[in-house]
């Protein structure tokens, strides 16, 4: 061995353990994107796509597992003590990301440091949809008849403290309808109380209800967002009824742990990135109701402290407690 090669060997032996870790190329194995809700569901649907588009630019496998409860901190805290550990990343929704942090007494984690927020995946456009039976056709009679029978019309969410229950506090509070809230264990059987005629109203995601709106068991009303949505061109929004404050536009942003490498969340960043501009999954979401985000890091940071803000005043105004 020649004296400079000798040399090389030594210098690389001396090294801390970190810095050598640190030189080593990343990714190093596959990926686990963690979503925090159950299989099948909407956020499973873009998780999955989204780890599928991922991986040909990460260059290793990006494997799907669902970690529910909680209305999605459970998941975004197993994100959140990885460590130092950027091959675990997650989904994050509006009610973990935003909403729970005015319900729970104490987050297990701290979102302004064990999570790195990385980008907007998605935004999901939510409806209030009645029971066709009830003979309602338009946003308008339904709230005149909802004030005409204050505290009996039913209206279904995914389930207390989630962005579909703030969503409905907030319908509630813009409209002035004393709507009787019914809490569910997610959207599916909410939506089959709906279609049973056991709730009069829900109000969720709209991948949810529009194979049901287009089978003609459920009428929606609105969309509760600033614009109308894609699949349904003739359903108004709430602003367009004279309601502009009730935008209730579900997401889902890509999150990392807060103490994993700056170099690796950017190459994270950058793949999810190129993901979102594939063709491919952009149909996919659009299939679903679903609009593809994108921006900067900086920016969905932004976005959260607004999100934050809004829906703290929402939890305060309604007196929401989790049950």
């Amino acid at each position: 061995m020649t004296l400079s090669r000798r040399a090389a060997v030594a210098g690389l032996a001396a090294l801390p353990l970190g810095r050598a870790q640190a030189q080593t190329a990343f990714p190093t194995k596959p990926f686990t994107l963690v979503v925090p809700f159950p299989a099948g569901g909407p956020a499973d649907i873009f998780g999955r796509n989204l780890a599928e588009r991922m991986s040909p630019f990460l260059g290793q496998p990006v494997l799907v597992e669902n970690k529910s409860g909680a209305a999605g901190v459970t998941g975004v805290d197993f994100v959140a003590k990885a460590g130092t550990d950027a091959h675990v990343m997650g989904i994050m929704s509006a009610s973990a990301g935003a909403i729970m942090q005015s319900l729970m007494p104490k987050m297990p984690f701290d979102p302004a440091k064990d999570i790195a927020p990385q980008i907007l995946v998605v935004r999901v456009q939510e409806v209030l949809a009645i029971n066709a039976k009830l003979g309602i056709n338009d946003l308008k009679s339904f709230i005149a008849y909802a004030k005409a029978n204050p505290g009996k019309v039913t209206c279904g969410s995914a389930g207390t403290g989630g962005i579909t229950h703030l969503a409905i506090e907030l319908f509630k509070r813009e409209t002035g309808c004393d709507l009787l809230h019914v809490p569910y264990r997610g959207a599916a059987p909410a939506t089959n109380d709906l279609l049973a005629g056991t709730v009069d109203t829900v109000l969720l995601d709209i991948s949810i209800l529009l194979p049901h709106a287009r089978s003609g068991a459920v009428k929606i009303l609105a969309v509760t967002s600033d614009s109308r949505a894609p699949l349904l061109p003739d359903v108004p929004t709430m602003r367009e009824m004279g309601y502009p404050k009730v935008n209730s536009d579900n997401w889902y942003a890509l999150i990392s742990p807060g103490a994993a490498p700056a170099e690796a969340r950017k190459k994270i960043f950058d793949a999810a990135t190129a993901a979102l501009k594939t063709k491919e999954l952009i149909a996919a979401y659009a299939a679903v109701g679903g609009v593809v985000g994108g921006g900067t890091s900086d920016e969905l940071k932004a976005f959260l402290q607004e999100e934050v803000g809004k829906w703290a005043a929402v939890v305060k105004s309604a007196n929401v407690k989790l049950e």
